[in-house]
């Protein structure tokens, strides 16, 4: 296969849909001939959580490569393409590596009973080919959960817990304190776990499973101060701090010059991004994400509202972003987001005005057509809702083509 065939092979996986467990990928694994564990593998640095993931494992992975070391990094979902997902020394896979490694997948599974996921064969990709580059250090973000997580048949160096708030309630549970019980399944025996600060119901149950574990959580208890960090807002230093507390304990040879640089210099795609002048991009895609943007949005431009143009997955907690939104919302224009899940903008309207009968929400059909009327405004303008609108409109101001399609 080529790259086109082999990442269309590759979504075609999602007709098998989501799937919590193990055993596909520890079979992967196996067949691979992947090292999960032992001396010949990479330190892993696995990070879960509801928000900030991303944003840590950004953080861990610009600060390992500013020390020298043979850094990867596994992120998701991607914006644009696929190839973001999975990067090593600050490079995107190749389309040929995709291409091969996704070729000797499907090969290897053809004839298996249960065909793996998407997110399971991902994975396998991911650890093929840092195994194969000779990565020293890896940041690997779960996709969802923790203790079923594809991402979970690791051996970590270190455990990092981002901040806990409901999202994929549906797969997780309807609790924080059921979704931090997934979560924590990252915690392993004898590998030592930092945590953001916590709600007492999330500490309650990280506690219970760390002791289970005979290990002990290292709390972070204020945010990085005295160092540029390159992503805006009052969150990224608790994201900092969280991210050197990780590097301490996981014993990586990472300087206080290393991490000072690494820090100024870490790139995060779609999270408060100034993609133009007048347009700031942040996929935050649930309510605490939305009410944390709104923070930032303040802090970065005070009282101004924004011209919002807002895209929602219809299986997202709507009202709940909606909410968070509005107090920074000059006029809404609500667009679709370009995934089958997305809601209507006519369904988005509705939801803003059963929240703010006054709010004046405009149903826009597509992403192009309201940045032109944005342009015309002379607000500033907050693209947000989804990081599948995210994407869009990165390629949208990078004159780049339509993003790949994506999942997870």
């Amino acid at each position: 296969m080529n790259y086109e065939e082999a990442v269309a092979w590759l979504f075609a996986s999602q007709l098998h849909g989501i799937k919590l467990g193990l055993e596909n990928t520890q079979r992967l694994v196996e067949a691979l001939g992947i090292h999960v564990s032992g001396p010949q593998t990479p330190k892993f640095l696995h990070v879960a959580g509801t928000n900030g993931k991303g944003s840590v494992c950004a953080l861990l992975d610009s600060c390992c490569r500013a020390a020298g070391l043979r850094s990867g990094l596994f992120t998701s979902p991607h914006l644009i393409t696929f190839r973001e997902r999975i990067q090593f020394d600050g490079q995107m896979i190749g389309e040929a590596e995709v291409a091969e490694g996704l070729t000797q997948i499907r090969t290897l599974t053809a004839d298996w009973d249960h065909a793996p996921t998407f997110f399971e064969i991902t994975t396998a990709l991911a650890l093929t080919w840092f195994q194969r580059k000779g990565a020293q250090v890896v940041a690997l973000e779960t996709g969802m959960g923790g203790r079923l997580d594809s991402t979970n048949v690791i051996v970590p160096a270190v455990s990092v817990l981002t901040p806990i708030d409901l999202d994929h309630q549906q797969w997780l549970g309807e609790s924080v304190a059921a979704i931090a019980r997934e979560k924590a399944g990252i915690i392993k025996r004898g590998a030592p776990v930092v945590s953001a600060p916590q709600a007492d119901e999330v500490r309650a149950v990280f506690d219970e499973l760390a002791t289970q574990q005979g290990t002990e959580i290292h709390y972070i208890k204020a945010p990085l101060t005295g160092r540029e960090i390159a992503l805006a807002g009052s969150h990224q230093p608790w994201n900092a701090a969280l991210a050197v507390e990780a590097l301490a304990l996981a014993k990586l040879p990472v300087s206080n010059d290393a991490i000072e640089r690494g820090l100024r210099d870490v790139v995060w795609p779609g999270r408060f991004q100034q993609a133009h002048p007048r347009f700031t991009i942040d996929g935050a895609h649930n309510p605490a994400a939305a009410q944390r943007l709104a923070q930032t949005w303040r802090e970065v431009y005070g009282d101004k509202r924004a011209t919002l143009i807002l895209g929602i997955l219809r299986d997202k907690d709507m009202r709940g972003i909606c909410e968070a939104l509005l107090p920074i919302a000059g006029r809404i224009l609500a667009v679709p987001v370009p995934n089958p899940r997305t809601a209507t903008p006519q369904e988005i309207c509705k939801a803003i005005g059963q929240i703010s009968p006054r709010q004046e929400c405009i149903a826009v059909r597509d992403l192009p057509a309201a940045i032109r009327i944005a342009q015309s405004m002379e607000r500033r303008a907050l693209i947000t809702g989804s990081l599948f609108l995210a994407g869009e409109a990165l390629a949208h101001f990078q004159a780049l083509p339509s993003p790949e399609p994506s999942a997870q």
